[in-house]
């Protein structure tokens, strides 16, 4: 037993995931980084045991009934952790914050702002002090009664309900009204109301189109069905619903994303008359700071809020102390071009973690464990150093930092690094070294060493002659002004430029109206399934394949089994007691319900029946419970399965279990298997295909497996454009569009464009300098 005075985190015998037995040593009060190639098991390492491990013991401090209101994660996999201290974790949350959630709401900045005008704000002749919840849009005393604190307020128009008006309702002029029955129902409801729903919509009279579409109303008559020949419909009493009132509660309550993306197609969004878009009431819009508005203090960028922040009374001194220390850390990583009232979802991955990781600068915590995931996600390198600053801070403070990072200058700026691997899946799980950075080179086995030490510049590629150019612009959107760009057709493009310089606003131009544009295929890090019943193999289509498998076996034949069988997410083959789960959920009384295997099932999530019908030796949950590397071997005789499996291991998904849950997936991993996806459907005509960051959360050594796969679209006739911060990946481009010179109100120009070899000798671009560095 170690006593208490040792400096060690001491991890004994690991088994998360795919850790085997792991044993590590970390000290503490240092910044360590994990590092390893994708899949290897650094984060099993860092969050899935240390950092469980740490909310567990706090837990164990809780009392039981307040247990149960903390989303617990479960215990770790571990034989026994010594000397490991409280937790903080800052993790690329990949739940989207809700439209309510700001920049001023993550960082709580919003909070000192509304205490600064409530105390010292400038109020009108005989106005009474407002409470500091008066100036939030979120609060019943602060929101906007008009648009109910949202800043917008949605209506349609005619032209939008009805893009055809030469059809009548009959054949669908209402196109904002549902397809199937329902619309059905509601064409009926009309004539028995006495409409002519024959007649062409532009012949009705004005009032009747007025009244069908944006009538209050909702009068109940008896429908008559047309009678079919082969089945017999009574009378029933249908409710009318104009289209108006239809999509404007679709769009409000409804929990389907296309349902709402529908109805969002009929409508218009224009700020709310009443509070001008500020979402606040009057009584709040009153007061002032300086001689604005807090609405109008919230819109500034925080580089520009600062010098307005000047108190002359003594509280208002005090408060405006207080914004401003909160935010400077903000400023200081590379943010400062947001502004408060930025929507949260607007922001990226990356620029979230930030925020959080700029608020627990402000916590004054110490003696803690702060365990952070590839904090330098979607950074410019220019950013990435103020990154490093910031750590340095949190551990001079007193804490410990443990950073899972693939970006080789954290690596490097770290004092100890824990190398996970060789390589990922089954054949990770091990350290490979725990220590300071520069003895790592004598590892033969590490991956990570190849990258951290060889500093000699990557091989030179011919540029390629572009086929014709794609043009978009003059753009002005968020922070682009009159910006017009051209893009190489049959080229290789990185859009590069710090953070918040307008790279995703740019590349969400081009769509398929730009001229020259055929067929289009976005390929972002969004999930891609919500539920665990989503996995690689239904997303990619494999699990059809494998389905068809079984039901072609002369077992599945002789019992009568069909495709339908051996799927798990529909009744029939699946165990019921689970719904083809897998798991259980258990209610414990005073403690979060916890999920077990299925005690029919075992987690197979099938029934004995099904599972009895086996292929090559394996019944489905097997073939399931594969990774892709195996399944290849296995499915090798299968062209559609191998075709499938082939662009997974093509993109370094090797590893990946066949029933992997969606929701295990990292961003990474889940747009590299959108790409696979995609790659497996054979080529189909020219494509232009956008990547939003592919090399995040990737290890160097996948960055080269995934650009050998874009290049070889490339070089196959097709267009890639990336927006990128991987100088490497850049210097292999044929065309480079740099943004800047910096972010926000700052940004939004073209700094520079041309082949890399040009842009990394452009003054002015903050890009330039570290494109040069690594040019071959």
């Amino acid at each position: 037993m170690h006593s208490s005075h040792d400096p060690y985190v001491r991890v004994r015998g690991a088994r998360e995931h795919n850790l085997k037995g792991v044993d590590v040593d970390i000290p503490r009060d240092v910044l360590a980084v994990f590092t390893g190639v994708s899949g290897s098991g650094k984060s099993s390492l860092a969050f899935g045991t240390l950092y469980a491990e740490a909310q567990r013991r706090y837990f164990e401090s809780v009392a039981p009934y307040a247990r149960r209101l903390i989303h617990q994660v479960g215990a770790p996999r571990v034989g026994e952790i010594t000397g490991l201290p409280p937790a903080v974790s800052l993790q690329q949350r990949r739940s989207a914050p809700t439209s309510r959630s700001s920049v001023g709401t993550v960082t709580q900045l919003s909070n000192s702002l509304r205490m600064l005008f409530s105390r010292a704000g400038t109020y009108p002749p005989g106005a009474a002090r407002l409470d500091s919840d008066a100036f939030s849009p979120n609060t019943a005393a602060g929101a906007c009664p008009a648009c109910h604190g949202l800043g917008q307020v949605h209506d349609t128009t005619e032209e939008l309900l009805v893009p055809d008006p030469s059809r009548s309702v009959r054949e669908g002029a209402v196109a904002a009204w549902p397809g199937a029955w329902q619309g059905k129902n509601l064409r009926d409801i009309l004539d028995a109301l006495g409409y002519d729903v024959d007649r062409p919509w532009r012949e009705l009279p004005a009032e009747q189109r007025e009244w069908i579409l944006f009538t209050d109303e909702q009068p109940v008559v008896t429908v008559h069905p047309v009678r079919d020949a082969d089945r017999i419909q009574r009378p029933y009493q249908g409710t009318y619903t104009s289209a108006r009132r239809y999509v404007l509660k679709t769009f409000s309550d409804t929990r389907s994303a296309t349902l709402r993306a529908k109805a969002e197609r009929f409508l218009t969004s224009t700020p709310c008359p009443a509070c001008a878009g500020s979402r606040l009431r009057p009584e709040a819009l009153a007061v002032t700071f300086g001689g604005r508005t807090i609405a109008e203090l919230a819109a500034l960028p925080l580089t520009d809020l600062v010098p307005l922040l000047d108190g002359r009374s003594e509280a208002a001194r005090v408060l405006t102390a207080d914004v401003k220390s909160r935010i400077a850390p903000v400023i200081e990583l590379g943010l400062g071009y947001l502004s408060l009232d930025r929507a949260a979802p607007t922001l990226s991955a990356g620029e979230l973690q930030r925020l959080r990781l700029a608020t627990q600068l402000r916590s004054g915590l110490f003696g803690v464990v702060y365990v952070l995931d590839e904090p330098s996600a979607g950074l410019h390198p220019a950013d990435t150093e103020a990154l490093l600053t910031v750590l340095d801070r949190l551990k001079s403070a007193g804490n410990s930092v443990f950073v899972v990072e693939h970006h080789l200058d954290v690596v490097r700026g770290a004092d100890w690094v824990v190398d996970v691997g060789p390589g990922a899946g089954e054949h990770g799980g091990r350290v490979l070294y725990s220590g300071p950075p520069a003895e790592l080179a004598s590892v033969a086995r590490s991956v990570t060493a190849g990258y951290l030490f060889d500093e000699s510049p990557g091989p030179v590629r011919r540029v390629r002659e572009p086929r014709g150019w794609l043009t978009v612009g003059p753009v002005t959107r968020h922070n682009l002004r009159e910006v017009a760009a051209r893009f190489p057709v049959g080229a290789f493009t990185a859009v590069t430029g710090v953070s918040g310089s307008g790279k995703s606003t740019l590349i969400g131009e081009l769509t398929e109206d730009v001229p020259g544009v055929g067929r289009l295929v976005r390929v972002d890090q969004k999930p891609i399934g919500r539920t665990p019943r989503s996995n690689l193999a239904t997303y990619t289509g494999l699990f059809d394949v494998v389905r068809k498998v079984f039901a072609g076996t002369a077992e599945a034949k002789a019992r009568g089994y069909g495709v339908g069988r051996f799927s798990f997410n529909v009744p029939g083959g699946r165990c019921e007691t689970c719904q083809g789960e897998g798991f259980v959920s258990v209610e414990l009384l005073f403690l979060p319900s916890t999920y077990a295997p299925c005690p029919d099932c075992a987690g197979a999530r099938y029934r004995p029946e099904t599972l009895q019908v086996a292929y090559r030796g394996r019944n489905i949950a097997q073939v399931l419970d594969l990774t892709v590397e195996a399944a290849a071997e296995f499915f090798a005789d299968n062209p559609a399965a191998a075709r499938s499996l082939g662009a997974l291991l093509d993109v370094g998904l090797g590893y990946l279990r066949l029933g992997q849950p969606a929701t295990e997936l990292s961003g990474g991993e889940a747009q590299r298997i959108k790409l696979a996806s995609e790659l497996q459907r054979g080529r189909r005509g020219h494509t232009l295909y956008l990547l939003d960051e592919p090399t995040t959360g990737l290890h160097p050594a996948d960055v080269e497996v995934l650009m050998d796969r874009l290049h070889g679209l490339v070089d196959a006739g097709h267009t890639v454009v990336v927006v990128e911060h991987d100088m490497t990946v850049v210097a292999g481009a044929d065309w480079v569009i740099d943004l800047g010179p910096g972010g926000g109100d700052r940004g939004g120009r073209i700094v520079a464009a041309g082949p890399p070899d040009q842009v990394a000798r452009a003054p002015g671009s903050a890009t330039a300098p570290y494109l040069a560095r690594v040019m071959p």
